[in-house]
């Protein structure tokens, strides 16, 4: 049985954020340019068998975990062939894909067909003229049909990621916490992060969790947090106290988690990360098509590993370096 993969800071690495694309069919403002986006071109990125036997040998170093992730992954033609050689892997205990959930209505029975359970589903606002504003394209509407195709299905749990940026949000922060409490759906706020590719973001324009609990006790009623939460999840959980639904906050800026990281990323162009902050990336690509046996990229992923800084620098001033790619071609 191999070692697990453990950085020198004892941080147990047993989850993989696989990117199968950076392209994507939106353009929010806080990601991407409204034109002229550049994209890895088509040869570069790996192919689905190419992604399945690093999973594998990942997933041999104890990878337990596995989230689909892109640009948009429902872009990748034929995404469920993929979903369904993840999901039957030998040691894979969950599979999960993260959409914008434009094309998920179409390809759900699909997916739920190739074992998926698992969605996180991109959604800043109920309202279509900020959705517009926002991802600058007229989409909302097919987003709510994949959200409903979805619960037909029976998919679960479905969490919705609604990104908070400060003096744009603030409106959408209950309604979306009360749609989520009609359908089931626990809302994940994300603070606004130093990832678009147009360098917009600054501190001050995060809207932080502590507002948005405010917000939320308020406007809805008072929460709490979820009792015994798994020290290494990345989202801060609270339950409304009338027992009608769940909120979660990824509070990278305001509460790094960086101590209790367990995630390792491999872009859809082959680049191995250990964090999504990360300077540098590792090529992969070159060893899957290069002819390098298991032992070597399984090798790599150690060394990445160990390699794996403390953490992101974002709340030190001067001293934080941003990526130097923009969200959309690293993977959420």
């Amino acid at each position: 049985m191999p070692a697990p993969l453990i950085d020198n800071y004892q941080r147990l690495h047993d989850n993989l954020r696989l990117s199968v694309t950076d392209r994507c069919n939106i353009r929010c403002f806080y990601c991407m340019p409204e034109k002229d986006v550049e994209f890895v071109p088509r040869a570069e990125i790996l192919r689905f068998e190419e992604m399945e036997r690093f999973a594998r040998i990942a997933v041999d170093l104890g990878v337990k975990k596995i989230r689909v992730t892109g640009g948009e992954p429902l872009v990748r033609k034929d995404l469920h062939i993929l979903v369904r050689k993840l999901v039957e892997m030998p040691g894979v205990e969950d599979v999960a894909l993260t959409t914008n959930g434009v094309l998920l209505a179409p390809q759900a029975e699909a997916l739920y067909d190739a074992g998926l359970r698992r969605l996180n589903i991109h959604l800043d606002t109920l309202d279509r003229a900020r959705f517009e504003e926002i991802t600058r394209r007229d989409e909302l509407h097919r987003v709510l049909e994949g959200i409903d195709a979805a619960q037909r299905l029976g998919f679960g749990p479905i969490k919705i990621n609604a990104v908070a940026v400060k003096g744009l949000v603030e409106q959408d922060i209950v309604p979306l916490a009360q749609f989520g409490r009609e359908r089931g759906i626990e809302i994940r706020y994300i603070e606004f992060m130093p990832l678009d590719a147009q360098n917009l973001w600054d501190r001050s324009r995060v809207l932080l969790a502590e507002n948005i609990l405010t917000m939320l006790a308020e406007g809805i009623g008072p929460l709490d947090p979820v009792p015994d939460p798994d020290p290494r999840a990345p989202a801060l959980e609270y339950r409304f106290r009338d027992g009608r639904g769940q909120v979660g906050f990824i509070a990278s800026v305001s509460r790094p988690f960086c101590l209790n990281c367990n995630r390792i990323r491999l872009t859809a162009d082959g680049k191995l990360r250990y964090c999504l902050f990360a300077i540098e990336e590792t090529d992969v690509k070159g060893l899957l098509r290069g002819g390098a046996p298991d032992e070597e990229i399984a090798e790599t992923i150690r060394a990445t590993v160990r390699a794996k800084w403390l953490g992101h620098e974002i709340n030190q001033g001067e001293r934080f370096v941003p990526p130097p790619r923009p969200m959309y071609a690293i993977g959420g």
